[in-house]
This record gives C-alpha cells, sequence and structure tokens, in this order.
C-alpha cells in the first residue's frame, strides 16, 4: 500500500453537463489533500462514453474549476509524464492490458446472454442466493469456445475475482472487509471491444502512479474489484502499488435523500450565477463532511490547505444546508477590500443583469455606496435590488412596499420631511438624520416609523442600505423630487 509521502492525487470527471457540487467537494478535498502534503494532483478526463461526452461540457467543466481557482499539476492542457490525460485517447493502452489479463488468466471471455444472465439471477434470487454473476463461462474448455462462436455468439471479457475475502483499510472508514460472494466476476471490456469502467480507471490509475483514491461513497462497492485488479495488474508489472482508498460521504439533499444531478440546488452554476464567491462556495463545501475546528467555520483556502488531512474526514452523510452556505458567503463577502469587492459586483451593475441603462450608472456614486452595500449582500446578485435606486430614473415602486409604509398621515409626515431635508446640510448624513427625526416628532412618531415612508419614497423599498448615507449619496435634488412624486401618487 501507498503511504503519505510523494503523495499523487486525481480527479477524474466525465464531461457531461453542469458541475454537480458533490463532484466540486470530491474535487477540493482531492486538491487539499495534495496541497497540504505537497503532492502532485492530476486533472484526467473520463470521456469513453461518446453519446452522453462533449466538449461544451469538457470546456465548462474547465471554466468552472478556474472560476474556483482549482488548479492541477497534470491535466490535457498542461501535459505531463503520464499524457495523454484524456481517455478516449488512451485506447491502444487499455487494450493491451486487457490482452495481458486474458493471457495470464487473470480474466476470461464469457459468451453469457443478457437473457440467460437475467434468468439465473431470479433463480438465485428465488433460491435466497447472491444474484451476482454465477461464474458460468470461468472455465470454458475450447470446444465449449468454439460452440458459442459457432451460434455466432460474441463474448464480454470479464475479470477473474479471486475466492477469498478482500480486506483494506479505508482512509475515512476504516479496515472493511467484502466475502466473495457479495464480490463476483465482473466485465472489464464489452462485447465490441470497448473497454469499460472498471478497467480503464484503474489502469489509468496504475500507470499514472496514483497513490491515493479520495472518491464517493457511492463507488465503495467496486473498490474490492479494483484492490484484486491492482494485484492482478502488479503481477503482470504494469502496475507498482496499491493506492490507499478513502470514501467521502455522501452529500444530502431535501428530505435526507442523496443530492443528486437533478437536484435544483445541485448545480455549481446556479451558485455562479446567484454571486457566491468562489472562496465562500469551497470554505462551505469544505464543511460537508470535514471541519476546520470545533469554533470555526469560516477561514480560508490557504488556512484550509494548512489544516487539511483526509484522516480527519467524517464517514457519516454530510447534509447539504443552503442557508449555511450563504450565511458562510456572506462572511466572506464582509472580508473583501472594499475594491475586491466592487469589482466582484461589477458583472451585476452592467447588462444584462442591471436594469439601468448604462448611461445612468454613475461610477462615483457606486463607489461611495459600496461599503455600505457591503455589510448587507448575502450573495452577489442581491446588489442590483440594493443599488438601483441611485441609477434608475425613478425607484423601482414595491407595491406591497408601498402599501406598508404609506399608512394614514404619511402625506402629511412627508411633507414635514421634505421641509426639514430643504434646510439639511447634505455633506453629513448625520444631519439629514436628524431632519427627518425632528419631522418624525412634530407627528408623535419615533425614527423608525418616521423614516418608512422616506425610505419607500426615495428607494422604492421598506429594506434596503443605510436609509441617511443613501440619501446624501442621491443628492438633494433628486430626493426631495422623489418625495414630491409620492406625495402626488398619495394624493391621486
Amino acid at each position: 500500500m501507498a503511504n503519505a509521502t510523494n503523495v499523487r492525487v486525481r480527479f477524474c470527471p466525465s464531461p457531461t453537463g453542469n458541475p454537480h457540487v458533490g463532484l466540486v467537494r470530491t474535487a477540493l478535498f482531492n486538491w487539499a489533500y495534495a496541497r497540504h502534503t505537497g503532492g502532485t494532483i492530476v486533472f484526467r478526463i473520463e470521456d469513453t462514453d461518446a453519446a452522453r461526452d462533449s466538449e461544451e461540457s469538457y470546456q465548462q467543466l474547465l471554466d468552472s474549476f478556474r472560476w474556483l481557482g482549482l488548479d492541477w499539476d497534470e491535466s490535457p492542457e498542461l501535459g505531463g509524464p503520464h499524457a495523454p490525460y484524456r481517455q478516449s485517447q488512451r485506447m491502444d493502452i487499455y487494450r493491451d492490458v486487457a490482452g495481458k489479463l486474458l493471457a495470464g488468466g487473470y480474466a476470461y471471455h464469457c459468451y453469457c446472454t443478457t437473457e440467460e444472465l437475467d434468468q439465473r439471477r431470479e433463480a438465485a434470487r428465488a433460491a435466497g442466493k447472491p444474484s451476482g454473476y454465477d461464474g458460468h463461462c470461468r472455465e470454458l474448455s475450447a470446444e465449449q469456445k468454439a460452440a458459442y462462436e459457432a451460434e455466432g455468439r460474441t463474448a464480454i471479457v470479464r475479470f477473474r475475482m479471486p475466492d477469498e475475502p478482500i480486506t483494506f483499510t479505508d482512509l475515512v472508514r476504516g479496515e472493511l472487509t467484502f466475502t466473495p460472494d457479495n464480490v463476483p466476476d465482473y466485465g472489464i471490456v464489452r462485447a465490441n471491444g470497448a473497454p469499460l469502467y472498471t478497467l480503464v480507471n484503474p489502469v489509468d490509475d496504475a500507470l499514472m502512479e496514483i497513490t491515493h483514491v479520495l472518491r464517493g461513497e457511492d463507488l465503495l462497492s467496486s473498490t474490492p474489484r479494483q484492490i484484486a485488479l491492482y494485484k492482478a495488474l502488479i503481477e503482470l508489472g504494469v502496475a507498482k502499488e496499491t493506492p490507499v482508498f478513502g470514501h467521502l460521504p455522501y452529500v444530502m439533499g431535501e428530505g435526507n435523500k442523496k443530492l443528486s444531478k437533478r437536484d435544483p440546488q445541485a448545480s455549481l452554476n446556479v451558485y455562479r450565477e446567484r454571486g457566491f464567491l468562489p472562496e465562500g462556495l469551497l470554505n462551505y463545501l469544505s464543511l460537508l463532511g470535514w471541519s476546520f475546528s470545533a469554533d470555526q467555520d469560516v477561514f480560508s483556502l490557504s488556512d484550509m490547505v494548512a489544516r487539511f488531512d483526509v484522516a480527519d474526514v467524517n464517514a457519516n452523510p454530510a447534509r447539504f444546508d443552503l442557508k449555511k452556505a450563504e450565511s458562510i458567503n456572506a462572511d466572506h463577502i464582509r472580508m473583501l477590500d472594499v475594491k475586491a469587492f466592487t469589482d466582484a459586483c461589477e458583472p451585476w451593475l452592467n447588462a444584462p443583469h442591471a436594469p439601468w441603462a448604462p448611461e445612468d450608472f454613475d461610477r462615483a456614486a457606486w463607489e461611495a455606496i459600496a461599503p455600505h452595500a457591503q455589510t448587507r449582500l448575502t450573495v452577489l446578485s442581491e446588489i442590483t435590488a440594493n443599488v438601483d435606486f441611485l441609477f434608475l430614473k425613478e425607484p423601482a415602486q414595491d407595491e406591497a412596499s408601498w402599501a406598508k409604509a404609506m399608512k394614514e398621515g404619511s402625506d402629511a409626515l412627508l411633507r414635514t420631511a421634505r421641509e426639514k431635508l430643504e434646510t439639511a446640510d447634505w455633506s453629513s448624513p448625520e444631519s439629514l438624520k436628524e431632519a427627518v427625526l425632528a419631522a418624525g416628532e412634530a407627528h408623535g412618531l419615533k425614527l423608525g416609523k418616521a423614516q418608512a415612508p422616506v425610505r419607500v419614497a426615495v428607494t422604492g423599498r421598506t429594506i434596503g442600505l443605510p436609509l441617511f448615507e443613501s440619501l446624501e449619496i442621491l443628492g438633494k435634488e433628486r430626493t426631495l423630487a422623489r418625495i414630491d412624486a409620492a406625495l402626488e401618487k398619495l394624493a391621486a
């Protein structure tokens, strides 16, 4: 078995559709372990399914991981000592290894039809026996093979599993044992000669000298098969050693079901489009099965790398909690310096996200309001609704907010507030606050009640950025014009 020196891990997705957050969590744990140990991370593409794989999905994968800031040491783009790093370009290698396994007696041709396999499985179930492959073609004579071929049958290649239990130590789950009746002989090459995942994945790991296989719990049942195949590959001189395995816990979604690709909250693109920071999302995903410390949930990627050890991963399923993810992202937004924050918001301040015309965007006003906005956001996409009052010719009136704020007597309050604001010092938010406070006192209202109609008249909403700083940045002329418009609406 491999040890923790000269660690080589791999991340090997299939280019099929948008990346899933569970896939990203697996990539993150591999990346963090490689960086923590000073090892190597290999980015390999499993693209042997021509019906589902696409170049567009491959480019999407690359773009997603660049956005996340996760890098690789060897990959299709970077190259490396074990190129090529796309399975579709390694078919000759798989054919050669399959031939060696057959020649060495580690694998055999199986001529059973799908119907025959189904019948025998059903009979085994009815008898209360394991329903895996029963070894029917394990010891065929040359005459039996010839007879099958004369019938026009084609054969798959099956790997011959040993007849004794397989025990290994999982880095996350400890010692595990699988008995032979639970791990029957399995297919490694289709009848058309196409290699299966069960062959190509461990062969690539062997030839790329992967020392640690960190992957999802859903692949645990295939591990004894791979360990048996590794033993054969070592005896054939194809592999040097068997890697250490660590199976990461399931990520659970709603109703404590495994988060699937079909779940709305599973797609990485959802979080990117909402304006999660890569650092915030990765911070949260790292907590799905691992803990930085008992009293700290918010940390940087470099902090994670310094502390991460796969041996500390919890075997229990981890539940995806969107509120917690948003809360951690909000913390990361607040941790940005103001320049980084304003830069990060740029996509949402321009078309197609922004509801204002490009010529109405005032950069000075944006830079003035940004420090106040930064403390309020959960995700970056919220910035548009928070600052739109500055750049729209009229506020985007939310009728529910209007109805909530504009109670009986609001018109009188607004008229008084307008008078007080007319003579206020507009270079001082405190002076504007005093003006609205005085207006409220004139009508027997505390500041909270007095400022609500002013806020809705000026910004269109009952909740938003600090009101008096917002008024100062919007300016006297536009503020008073909006109060006048609200008074006209109330009069109508």
